[in-house]
């Protein structure tokens, strides 16, 4: 009989004190519109990145709210084809953050483009783990938006909000060596059925293993999951945390282990490194995370 194990990890239980920004921040002029989000993957790609996600909301945000205060709302997400892949051949939890979130939005009422993304250190932060190769991942990242906004200002965000709650909430499933197949179909099976049922949307998928040689996985898969409510509240007081969507729920078997492993960043990090106050935009995202947790938890129990 296979056994069940639930918890959530702690990556910090004391108050959560930063000397500076979660979010890097660009901005830059585009008043004639010829910065794109179109313009921005391709110079991901020249660099040797792959595309995950490349989501305008707009029309989203249009048919389901009838209006926005954007031209451009993008969410992109991206993965080094070398080092976001060594990062997860060490460590699993890594996973939770390939691809790795890029927000892209211009409001209506001004000429200028922003792009958000989290910094290595609130990647270590979130992860619970110190590494270089989160370092030059950030690098590499930094290192492309520079050169396709050459006149862009940058800056960081401020620094983030005091946090004890969860950073990472994590699942595990234990189950018989020789029933991972269907366990795995089982937990799939669920995740799609919870996710309907709360109307979470899955953006993307992605099979890690396919990028990894001699992946010390049975198998290694992503989920980009957003839910539209929520990015669309938050975006209205706070539009860079549009780096942390679509969130990534990890899903993966070490061969080593006996156990299938489901996790993503918690929505406390939104809260806290986007300095989100305002009660709309705290109580969708609360909401959000109970109702995740609710999925995972039924799929597990």
């Amino acid at each position: 009989m296979k056994k069940i194990y639930v918890f959530i990890v702690a990556i910090l239980m004391a108050s959560i004190v930063s000397a500076s920004g979660d979010l890097h921040l660009f901005e830059v002029e585009n008043k004639n519109g010829a910065i794109t989000p179109q313009k921005i993957e391709e110079a991901f790609v020249k660099d040797g990145f792959g595309i995950a996600v490349n989501s305008d909301m707009i029309k989203p945000f249009m048919i389901q709210f009838k209006e926005t205060k954007f031209k451009i709302f993008t969410l992109m997400t991206i993965y080094h084809e070398q080092t976001s892949f060594d990062l997860v051949k060490k460590y699993p939890v890594a996973g939770v953050f390939t691809p790795l979130g890029v927000g892209i939005y211009q409001d209506k009422a001004e000429n200028t483009l922003h792009v958000s993304i989290l910094t290595s250190a609130s990647l270590s932060k979130i992860m619970g783990i110190e590494d270089e190769l989160i370092k030059k991942l950030e690098s590499q990242v930094l290192a492309t938006l520079k050169k396709v906004l050459p006149t862009a200002k940058y800056k960081l965000s401020q620094e983030p909000l005091s946090e004890s709650r969860e950073l990472l909430t994590r699942y595990e499933l234990e189950v018989d060596g020789d029933d991972v197949k269907t366990a795995k179909e089982n937990v799939l099976l669920g995740l799609d059925n919870g996710l309907s049922l709360y109307g979470f949307i899955v953006a993307g998928k992605l099979d890690l293993n396919k990028h990894m040689k001699d992946s010390p996985y049975d198998f290694y898969d992503g989920y980009s999951i957003c839910k539209l409510p929520v990015i669309y509240t938050v975006a209205l007081t706070k539009p860079e945390a549009a780096a942390f969507a679509p969130c990534t729920l990890a899903i993966y078997k070490k061969k080593d282990e006996n156990k299938i492993v489901l996790e993503y960043p918690s929505v406390y990090n939104w809260i806290s490194s986007a300095l989100i106050k305002d009660k709309d935009g705290v109580d969708v995202l609360l909401k959000a995370q109970e109702q995740f947790q609710a999925i995972l938890l039924e799929i597990v129990e």
